[in-house]
Order: C-alpha cells, then structure tokens, then sequence
C-alpha cells in the first residue's frame, strides 16, 4: 500500500523538462584534453532552436549526470555540440565521455536551459578561460550577425590545451589568445579598461578567474558583468546549517528540514521526489516557487537581482532565514 507521500502528484519545478535520447553522431578531439560532441535528435526529427548562453543536462548513465553548455549552430535542426574538459581529477562525468562515449550511442538530455542570456549592448568584451569558451561562441556568432563590435580574450593552461582555435581564428584580430605558459595571468584590468565604458562584459571559465574578474569589475560597473560558473561557490555551500519548516503549498505537506539536510534530501526523506541534476546550486534544474518566507540563497545560478527578489530559489543547496517557507511544489 503506497503512502501518503507516494501517492502526492508533485508540480515539476520551473525549468525543467523531460529528457529525449539523442545519438552521438560525432565525437572528435579538438585540444589536448577536449573532445567535441555532436548530439542528433532522431526521434522527433530536429532538436528545437536555442539561444546563447543555453546548456544541457546529460544523463550519461544511472545517477551520471552533467549540465554542458551547447555551442554549435542554434537554429532548429542544427546538432547540438558540446565541448568536454577532461578534467585531471573528475567527478565521472568527463571521464565517461572521454573514455567510454562512442559514436552511436544514445544519451538522454534535459534542456535547453539559459540562465546566462545575451543582453543587448552597445559593444561586448568577451573572456574565457579554458572550456570556459563554449558558451561565449555561439554569443560571438550572434553579436557577429547584429554588427556590434565585440572582443574576445581566450586564456588557457597552453595554447595546445584551449579548443576551437581554429574555429575562432576565422575572426582575426578581434580574437587574443592568452597561452598562461607563454603570457602569464590574463590582465582584466587593461582589458576592461580598453573596453568601450557601456561594454556588456562576459565571462566564464574556472573559479579563480570569475573571482578576479568580480573584483575587476566591482569598480568599474557590476551590473555590466555576466557570469556562468561550472561549478558552485564553495564559500556559500559551507556556510552554517540550521533547521526550519517547508510547507509544499500544491502538496499539503509540512516538512522538518534538519540542519545536516537539504531541502531536496528532506522531501526524499518524506518520499517527495523532486527532479535535480547537479545538486550543488549551479544548473537550476530544481528552481522552485516561493509563496512565503525568506530564502537563504547558497546557489551559483542565480542572478543578484533574481536573489534578491526571493521569488524562487535553488532547492537542491539554499536554505531558509526564516522558521518557515511556503513553496509551490
């Protein structure tokens, strides 16, 4: 006999979709240590358009699952393409692709998803740090079409590690490569400096440099800044954990959230599933509602103003300033 919790109907959370099976049709080394993935949808006929800035989520086997940014042609019908670091200490992920991912295979994905869109700007200053570059290309090629001016600085470990060279170096000059063996650190300071002052600037890549750049920027204009972190702030995920309420408004339920637990492990706990990829705030597959009460926002995906709004939050890492939260799940 199922429970009181089995037989809820849960409302799926904002931003999620159901996974399709797409064929691997082409798997190729692009840079030492990165492969580039063209994914088929074959099912339905074509993958649906995207805009710049979108990811996907990968379910790559039971309980392996990867959020990639896409960075081929975003039109209906263009295989999608991601591009793979393999990272030196992976999490199973990048290592699956790398290693075991062949062409032909099926892989179910989740998305698109776009937390890291294209604003409109007189100009863009455009940076990359390693597979930090894939969201920015398909950003490059749109900006390209408005004819806005744009630049591009692209660093990385070597110049034989950092992928889609030769993809980018059909855009000359407009494009820096900054090889950290040859040139050192990317200096963001001169960069922004020389950008035009009302540049929309971007910028993605490991966690040291989205840190430099935030401090680059927090006197040259903030609000000018977007970011797209692949992995979470460790310094918002360790924070101090204390209990509080959520109540499940669609559900009718009360749940305990002890301080060793999060909001998602408390609902699985009760035997609500809630449907989460990453589960460490930076994919914003579980974006929930909040109907009442104050978050406590521990994410990487989220924007400032979003956070500061505490319309939704990410129920996989955040936690509550208040006793209570009402979400609509």
């Amino acid at each position: 006999m199922e429970s009181a919790a089995d037989a809820i109907n849960v409302r799926r959370p904002l931003g999620t979709d159901e996974t399709v099976l797409f064929t691997v049709a082409d798997k190729h080394l692009d840079g030492d240590g990165a492969v580039a993935v063209l994914l088929l949808e074959p099912s339905q006929g074509e993958a649906p358009a995207w805009e710049p800035g979108a990811h996907v989520d990968v379910v790559l086997a039971p309980g392996l699952e990867r959020q990639y940014s896409l960075c081929g042609g975003t039109d209906a019908g263009d295989p999608w393409r991601i591009g793979v670091l393999r990272e030196p200490v992976s999490r199973g992920g990048s290592e699956f692709i790398h290693s075991s991912l062949a062409v032909g295979d099926m892989v179910s994905v989740r998305g698109p998803r776009n937390n890291f869109r294209l604003v409109d700007a007189p100009a863009y200053t455009f940076i990359a740090g390693g597979i930090g570059v894939t969201p920015l290309i398909p950003m490059i090629r749109e900006v390209e079409r408005r004819g806005a001016p744009w630049t591009l600085t692209y660093g990385g470990r070597s110049a034989t590690s950092m992928a889609f060279i030769e993809e980018l170096s059909a855009y000359g000059a407009r494009v820096t490569l900054w090889p950290q063996d040859e040139k050192g650190f990317i200096p963001l300071a001169d960069i922004v400096e020389g950008a035009p002052s009302a540049s929309a600037v971007y910028c993605c890549g490991p966690e040291p440099l989205l840190n430099a750049i935030e401090d680059v920027m927090s006197t040259r204009g903030a609000d000018r800044l977007h970011l797209e972190r692949f992995r979470p702030r460790q310094d918002l995920l360790q924070q101090e954990r204390t209990a509080f309420e959520v109540y499940l408004d669609y559900s009718e339920m009360e749940v305990q959230v002890e301080a060793h637990e999060t909001i998602v492990e408390a609902l699985e706990r009760v035997g609500v599933e809630v449907i989460t990829s990453c589960r460490e705030g930076t994919c914003g597959t579980c974006e929930t509602v909040v109907l009442e009460g104050v978050p406590d926002h521990r994410d990487s995906y989220l924007s400032t103003e979003e956070k500061a709004s505490n319309e939704v939050m990410m129920v996989c890492c955040s936690r509550a300033r208040t006793t209570r939260l009402v979400l609509d799940l």
